[in-house]
């Protein structure tokens, strides 16, 4: 018996000190995982031109102090990845899926090829994700759609090609999905009226086909960008367009839409930028985009427009339709011909001086500018169309100048 009684100690202490290591072998991969994920994919960057990640993440510091990386306050887990411009190539790897407190994953701007592992379905925290400005192929994976607390999905500028998966639609919570200038197609999914606190949505520079669907646009009371330009879309201009009354920014350039611009353009009253360039759009314009209070780019060229315009705008928000007439084209209305003043004398003179001097400016300019433009062409191979794809360039520019100081790109 009193050997018994010597051993109880004995045996109470091993099972205090197993569970001790048992609670240590549980709590380790709590406090490592994240740093285990970061070094997986460290391993799977092939070029980290500016050493940022070889320098920096090594196990002499902690994961929290990694440059890209913040923990939270709390728990020390790792909230947000940020990798942005840092022209890394590689692939991301499975064990990215470990971080599963990450709120933000931002590696835009650098050079990740190939696709993504579904194991990333795993984060069910993230709110942020952009991946604009790499290489990923593939199909848009229908996962995205475990991520139930997204608000911003950027995965413009890449190589994704299929259809948008309508899961999508599910995103509850998304109010920015921009996924232009890849190769996707098939139609635009009806799924996405569903998002109702959706505000930006750029599927430009795509191979989108089909009609705009008419009920797309009922449940969006947030949207304040859409931007579909250069896609294949055709058919009419949906009036339950206009019913997003908190547009600001609205192109559906360079596709094949017909018909008439609807009068219910006037419920966009806040709207400050237009473009329907290059469509196959017929009839008058509707003179209440005159009448918009904060319009400040139009772009209606290239159309079948006919009848009277505004003089609002300059003539480039014009130039294509030839059945437009009026002031500030240089084509005049029938009712107007017969309305233009006679020329005095003095203004016959004055009008020989500013002749002369025109072509004087003329000469100069046209020398500097056709000089120019000949070397452009000789020296990259530009057609003659560089002008025009010039024009358009900079109206994209400004749309996206906007969007870069929003800080959510």
């Amino acid at each position: 018996m009193g050997n018994i009684v010597f051993l109880l100690p004995s045996m109470v202490f091993v099972v205090l000190l197993h569970n001790s290591v048992a609670a240590l072998s549980a709590e380790s991969p709590t406090t490592t995982t994240d740093q285990l994920a970061l070094l997986a994919l460290k391993a799977h960057v092939t070029h980290d031109p500016q050493n940022l990640l070889a320098t920096n993440w090594t196990n002499a510091t902690s994961v929290c102090n990694w440059i890209g990386v913040t923990c939270g306050s709390n728990h020390q887990r790792v909230t947000t990845l940020d990798l942005s411009n840092m022209s890394l190539v590689g692939t991301v790897p499975p064990h990215l899926a470990n971080l599963s407190f990450l709120s933000q994953l931002n590696i835009r701007f650098n050079h990740f090829h190939g696709s993504l592992p579904m194991e990333l379905a795993n984060l069910s925290s993230l709110k942020y994700i952009n991946f604009g400005y790499n290489n990923f192929q593939g199909e848009i994976p229908s996962w995205f759609a475990s991520f139930t607390q997204l608000q911003s999905l950027f995965l413009y500028h890449n190589n994704f090609s299929g259809v948008i998966p309508s899961s999508l639609g599910s995103l509850l919570n998304l109010e920015k999905l921009m996924l232009y200038d890849n190769d996707l197609e098939g139609h635009i999914p009806t799924a996405i009226k569903n998002l109702s606190n959706l505000k930006w949505l750029y599927l430009d520079n795509n191979k989108l086909s089909g009609q705009l669907p008419s009920t797309l646009f009922d449940h969006l009371p947030k949207l304040q960008h859409l931007v579909l330009e250069v896609n294949l879309l055709f058919g009419r201009i949906p009036t339950s367009l206009f019913k997003c009354q908190e547009l600001q920014v609205l192109s559906l350039s360079v596709n094949a839409l017909e018909g008439s611009v609807p009068q219910e353009i006037g419920n966009l009253t806040k709207l400050s930028e237009l473009y329907l360039y290059s469509n196959n759009l017929t009839g008058e314009i509707p003179s209440i985009i005159g009448s918009l209070p904060f319009l400040e780019y139009l772009d209606l060229s290239d159309n079948n427009l006919t009848g009277n315009q505004f003089d609002t705008f300059t003539n480039d928000s014009y130039m294509g339709n030839l059945g437009l007439c009026g002031f500030p084209l240089s084509k005049e209305c029938s009712n107007e011909q017969n309305l233009e003043p006679q020329p005095t004398k003095s203004d016959e003179d004055g009008d020989a001086v500013n002749w002369k001097f025109s072509i004087l400016m003329g000469y100069g300019c046209g020398l500097v500018c056709g000089l120019s433009m000949g070397y452009i062409v000789f020296t990259t191979g530009k057609p003659w169309w560089l002008v025009k794809v010039f024009e358009r360039g900079q109206q994209k520019y400004d749309i996206r100048r906007k969007i870069s100081r929003s800080g959510g790109s």
